[in-house]
């Protein structure tokens, strides 16, 4: 689907269609077609092989297929063909719906006109455009919707983890005071598990959110180092300010990863307590049994000759001792504190 975005006498207009001159055959060499009025903004999400080729008859440049996307490699996802960018990187999307995932987002930025190539759509290029219908400013140039974009979602990254952040102690904290509550076993085991889900979505939240800071971090430095771009020169500082939040932000979530890391691992500490206090209160049953057991097997065996076997208080006898030694282990595990 092609969304086009332009400003005309300070109103903006979004619509579908392209310039008649990407539909138009080619024109002959002594007819040079007068330059059209591009939009600022071509937003192409999961195009078609037939819209793909519009854009590029529009923008003279060929677009990255899907695989070319994929490619990890810098090189293949920030290059410069004449005086084009082309700048990949992978950005977050479905953290409100939870079906969180990644997808690789293509900007072919030119002195007119900004190409984004997408496959999913993360909430803050809604957010984007939904603004700038109120403030058409916002797309005056190529340069400027794109360094836009990258502003909204690295203020969209940072009120993701800041949510994750209070969500993680909130969890964490329920989790703990639990664990030292006298609740039943079967409670402390679904808060435990609880947590733990919990802290298992955070530690993916961090770790694909950390992956779109890298990409815009790769990007940023990749058109400041960039001496002849289509970057304005009002619009450098922008660019820096972006590189600064973006490593702040890099941090956080690296911080929120260790920290969603170290929390795991105290919450798996306490559910191995609690099955280790299963297992030990079965030990002790064990024990406990094994002395009056080890008396019955004796009276059990049919030999012809056993004098208990004559005496009166034979029976009761028997269960005296039986009851004296499961008694007598238990006392022993409390005297030293095993219990």
């Amino acid at each position: 689907m092609i969304t086009t975005y332009r400003v005309e006498a300070g109103q903006l207009i979004v619509g579908e269609a392209l310039p008649a001159l990407a539909y138009a055959p080619a024109a002959l060499p002594d007819q040079p077609p007068p330059p059209p009025a591009l939009p600022v903004w071509i937003d192409l999400l999961q195009p078609t092989e037939a819209e793909e080729r519009l854009v590029e008859r529009l923008i003279g440049a060929e677009l990255p297929t899907r695989e070319e996307q994929q490619e990890i490699e810098a090189s293949s996802r920030l290059y410069r063909e004449g005086d084009v960018l082309f700048l990949t990187a992978p950005f977050m999307y479905g953290s409100e719906t939870g079906e969180l995932g990644s997808a690789a987002i293509t900007f072919v930025l030119t002195s007119q006109t900004l190409v984004t190539v997408r496959h999913a759509t993360p909430k803050a290029f809604g957010m984007f455009a939904a603004r700038a219908q109120k403030n058409p400013s916002m797309l005056t140039t190529s340069d400027g919707v794109m360094l836009g974009l990258f502003e909204h979602v690295v203020d969209r990254l940072a009120d993701i983890l800041e949510r994750v952040g209070a969500e993680m102690d909130r969890r964490s904290h329920a989790a703990f005071k639990l664990a030292k509550s006298r609740e039943t076993a079967s409670a402390k085991d679904a808060a435990l598990k609880d947590a733990l889900i919990a802290l298992g979505q955070v530690g993916e939240t961090t770790a694909r959110a950390s992956d779109t800071l890298v990409g815009l971090s790769r990007i940023l430095a990749f058109i400041a180092a960039e001496k002849e771009t289509a970057i304005r020169k009002e619009n450098k500082p922008r660019i820096k300010t972006l590189a600064r939040d973006v490593r702040g932000l890099q941090e956080h979530a690296h911080f929120l990863n260790e920290k969603a890391t170290f929390l795991l691992d105290a919450v798996l500490g306490l559910i191995n307590i609690e099955q280790t206090a299963v297992i030990k209160t079965f030990s002790v049953v064990a024990v406990a049994l094994m002395p009056p057991t080890l008396i019955a097997s004796i009276y059990g065996m049919n030999f012809q000759f056993m004098p208990e076997l004559e005496w009166g208080i034979g029976y009761p006898l028997a269960l005296v001792l039986m009851i004296v030694s499961a008694v007598l282990p238990v006392l022993y595990f409390r005297r030293k504190g095993w219990l």
